[in-house]
This record gives C-alpha cells, structure tokens and sequence, in this order.
C-alpha cells in the first residue's frame, strides 16, 4: 500500500492506493554541497583547473539556466564567482547570462533566486532569441543547421556553462551543451537543432534514436553537441540533483567529457526497471516548477507512459500555473489527425508545435487523465480528459480498467524514466 503525498504546484495532495512505488535512486547521503562543488573546481575532467584556463584581464560570461530548471544555481554560481576570483577575475569582469532558449524572460524576482547571494553584485542578462542585434552567426554546422548565438557569449574571453543533467525526453539528457544551443541560441538555429527528431519526410515519423536517456546515435545530441563546439566554452559545471533538489554529485570539466560521466550518474538515479507495463499510473511531476507550465509539464506524461501498457490509463498531476508555457502551443491542437499534424510541423516547424504532437500521440496511444489549472475544453482539445482531483481522476480511471488493475504511483516523474526490463 502507497500512502504518502504527491506534490502537486506548491501544495501537496495525499494519495493511499495499493500500487508499486517507482522512485529515484538518490544516493544514501548526499555530500555537503559547499564541500562537492569545491571538489569537482579543483578536479575537473578533460581540462585544466580555472586557474590554469582564466587570466586577470579577461571578460568572464557565465551561462545559467533560467528558473524552469532547478540547478543548484544559488549555491554553485557564488562558489564559481568566488574562484574566479582568486585567479584574479574581478567581478566587473564577470557576466551571467540566463540561457532562456525561447522561453519567456525572467522576473527580478526569478534571477535573485537563480543568483542567489550574487544578486545585485554580479550583471545577469536574459537571452533574447527574437533580437538580432544579441545574436552572431558563425555559420552552419555539417550538416547544414544555422548557429546563431548571443553576442555576449561570443564575444567574451573565456565561456562557463553551467547547468543540471537529467533526462530529456527526445536529446537523451539535458545539461552539457543544451545551455549552449538552444540555450544561447537564435530561434531558428533552436528549431533546427530540435526538427533533428523527425526521420527524413520520405520515411516519415519520428527518429527512434531520439529518446529519453540515448545519446548514441541520437541526431539531436549529435547536433547540438556540433552547434555547442562552434562556440568553444572553455569550461563545464554541471549538477546531478537528487529527487528532493539536493546534489547528488556535481561534474566540472571539458564540455564533452564532463557531461557524460554526469550521464552516467543521471542514468543510474534516474531510470527505474520494471518487469512489465501496468495498467494505471499516477504520476506527479515532482510539483514547481516542473508543472510550471505544460510544456514543462509533458516531460513527465512522456516518461510516464512509459510503464504503461498501449491503451492503459495515465493520471498527470501537473498545476501549470503558467498555461501552456508559449503563445503558440495550443494552436497546434487545431491539428487533430496525426498525420496532417505532422505534414504542417515540417513545413512550418516550431519546438512547441513538436511538444504539441508528441502531447497528440500519447493521448492517441494512452487514456490521459489531466489534474491541472486548465479548463474543460483546454484539457479536452489536447487530447486529454478533465479532473478536478485525484479522487475524481481516479474514478473516472476505474471505470475503464480491467478487475484488479496494477498500479504504480510515480511521485516524481518529471525525473525519472520507467524501463522495461524483463
């Protein structure tokens, strides 16, 4: 028997159900994150330490992520500040840059918390995609995908990335070079980078290598990992969190290298076997600000489904305080065959228009039930049915599960991925 509370936005709603728990496997004491972080500064990996990378004199940016992502910002960024100051970076030569990709720009009161005590000391920039006169191109990549990128990163002496790794539901993990592009990047070169899920028009659908947890052979890592090198950052720190937002391990070093041992790490906590699929789950996306909006919301429906059989019923516990999290979101639902969707997506591509479709075909696949701030007729045009709470979603589920349903209760599943495996 489960009974605890799932988060639910900023409240908490108590669930008692006779169903298996799929949890994170944190790591039984977290280090003391002052003590981790020094760590990982004064041992990175592929590269030398700060203090042989960085010279008095140079113009220092470092790029964060924006507050959709729990990082650990407030706590690394003044250790990272403080290094660089000891090797004589002065903080008038030090930027932050907030790697919005095409999200919204951040509130004062969204960069304190992102800053941290380095609010009000250290010059914090949102990314704009839509401003020209922010961005510089450098060209294509290979394959031919524009790279356009913040003119601030460009033109600084030495570039920090920072970030989290976890999953990500089409790039195999976040983190790494994701703070770059989309991150820093123009619109276009983030809808480009992201159009790499699709297989070529003539094969239709979408790339089976472009999954949660896979970097191997993934087109979407491959190019953001080419966009992302264009740049040249001379520096990574990256963050694995627990479940409850505390750091597990935190990876400091060369972009590439550094990034994936975090992987490994991510892969490990975050992934959760499982014998077979069940025929109903609950799940929470681990409350704000992973329900912030829907579109941050849908990572943990695309995970979830995932211990589901074809078919099975999903209850989505995701407030989304913040609507759909773009303008243009819902509009794509005006598309409700699959297949005429997936034509206008590649004629006139947006991100939130491939969000839209992967919402589309998992409502197609699975019965969804919403618990959300949107209405009725919102919830319906996504594909998905209207819960006003966990008991209503719930009868409504039984009415169409076999007798003795199996059931699992994912508490956080904006972070952890079911896997099958027999």
């Amino acid at each position: 028997m489960f009974k605890s509370s799932l988060k639910y936005g900023t409240k908490t709603l108590p669930v008692e159900l006779q169903a298996q728990l799929l949890t994170t496997n944190s790591p039984p004491e977290p280090p003391e994150p002052t003590t981790e972080i020094c760590r990982a500064l004064a041992t990175p990996l592929g590269t030398p330490p700060l203090a042989e990378i960085v010279q008095p004199g140079e113009h220092v940016i470092i790029i964060t992520s924006d507050i959709t992502r729990y990082t650990g910002s407030e706590i690394y960024l003044p250790l990272l500040v403080e290094e660089l100051n000891r090797c004589g970076i002065p903080d008038r030569d030090i930027e932050i840059v907030i790697a919005l990709g095409i999200h919204r720009k951040q509130s004062p009161e969204e960069h304190q918390k992102i800053l941290g005590a380095l609010y009000g000391r250290i010059a914090v920039f949102d990314h704009d995609c839509d401003d020209p006169e922010q961005l510089v191109d450098l060209g294509q990549t290979s394959t031919g995908l524009p790279v356009q990128i913040n003119s601030r990163v460009v033109a600084a002496d030495r570039v920090i990335v920072t970030g989290t790794i976890g999953l990500h539901y089409f790039a195999g993990f976040g983190g790494g070079r994701k703070s770059l592009a989309p991150g820093v990047a123009s619109r276009e070169t983030c809808m480009a980078t992201h159009f790499a899920i699709f297989n070529p028009a003539d094969e239709g659908g979408r790339n089976a290598k472009a999954c949660t947890a896979n970097l191997d052979g993934n087109p979407v890592h491959l190019a953001i990992m080419e966009a992302a090198r264009m740049i040249k950052p001379d520096f990574l720190l990256n963050t694995v969190l627990t479940a409850d937002k505390k750091i597990a391990k935190v990876f400091c070093g060369e972009l590439e290298q550094a990034h994936l041992a975090g992987c490994e790490l991510a892969h490990r906590l975050y992934t959760a076997p499982m014998v077979h699929p069940v025929d109903l789950a609950v799940v929470s996306c681990g409350g704000h600000p992973k329900d912030i909006n829907f579109i941050q919301a849908h990572k943990a429906l695309d995970y979830g489904v995932q211990a589901v059989r074809p078919g099975g019923t999903v209850i989505l516990l995701a407030a989304c305080p913040d609507g759909f999290g773009n303008a243009t979101f819902f509009d794509w639902f005006n598309y409700e065959d699959l297949d005429i969707f997936e034509k206008a997506l590649r004629s006139r591509y947006e991100i939130n228009g491939q969000t839209a479709w992967s919402t589309l075909h998992k409502a197609h696949t699975w019965r969804v039930i919403l618990i959300s701030e949107f209405d009725r007729q919102q919830t319906e045009k996504m594909g998905m049915e209207k819960a006003n709470d966990l008991d209503e979603a719930l009868q409504m589920a039984y009415k169409q599960l076999p007798e003795n349903p199996e059931l699992v209760v994912i508490p956080d599943g904006g972070t952890i991925l079911p896997v099958i495996a027999p």
